[in-house]
């Protein structure tokens, strides 16, 4: 591992340094880019599990945490970054040909255009929410990762995994039910919706852990790195620096 540490530590590309590219990382953010996109198309309905109700997606949209923090863990907040913005325009794109789709007039033989409209058709205001929680959460999560990283000098994953989802959490489910609810609505429901999105999406986080700690240590030990961001720029916008 001290091989590529080095050369991580320099701020180079493995590729760079002259060293094997890594093995996971393509499959991890392939994994993450499919969580995202499902859990959007599955939020179309709202589900009830015991107390809580929430939409569908919410049953799979923390894994997308899970695999951001694995990825800043690993592989830096860099790397996590460009990761994220891949997330971001794919679920751009499949907003904006949802959207498309449903404009376009449907064939003459074909019913089901208003069911298509009241499943997939999100409102803008929805579309909106969904983008601007999922950017600004991602990179808070990311963030607060890879900076308590550096304060613990990389003990205590549990408390930084748990920790970066409290943040990067609070700031996605609080934006998105803002923006495509308030107004919509009433103030108690807006809390209630709130919470519960909340408590079961760091649930499901706090109760991973011993996966997490498992899948990390596993890729540390396969692709021979373990990556402290002392010298990166944490801008979200800095897209061609480590």
């Amino acid at each position: 591992m001290k091989n590529r540490v080095a050369a991580e530590g320099a701020g180079a590309a493995p590729e760079a340094a002259g060293e094997v590219p890594y093995r996971a990382f393509d499959l991890i953010m392939a994994l993450f880019v499919a969580v995202l996109l499902i859990s959007n198309v599955a939020s179309s309905k709202i589900v009830r599990l015991g107390p809580l109700s929430f939409d569908g997606g919410t049953l799979l949209f923390p894994l997308s945490y899970i695999f951001g923090d694995i990825l800043t863990e690993v592989y830096g907040y860099a790397r996590s970054r460009r990761v994220i913005w891949v997330g971001f325009l794919s679920a751009l794109l499949l907003a904006g040909t949802l959207a498309l789709v449903g404009w376009l007039p449907a064939a003459a033989d074909w019913a089901g255009q208003d069911a298509y409209r009241a499943i997939l058709g999100q409102t803008p205001r929805i579309v909106l929410g969904s983008l601007v929680a999922y950017f600004a959460g991602e990179f808070a999560n990311s963030y607060t990762l890879a900076r308590l990283k550096l304060r613990t000098r990389g003990r205590l994953l549990w408390l930084r995994t748990i920790a970066s989802t409290l943040v990067g959490q609070a700031v996605d489910t609080g934006l998105f039910v803002v923006i495509a609810f308030a107004g919509v609505l009433s103030p108690s429901l807006l809390a209630s919706v709130v919470v519960s999105n909340y408590v079961f999406k760091v649930a499901v986080e706090a109760a991973a852990t011993p996966v997490t700690y498992k899948v990390v240590d596993h890729l540390k030990r396969v692709e021979g790195v373990d990556h402290f961001d002392w010298s990166t720029n944490f801008s979200p916008f800095a897209l061609g620096e480590r």
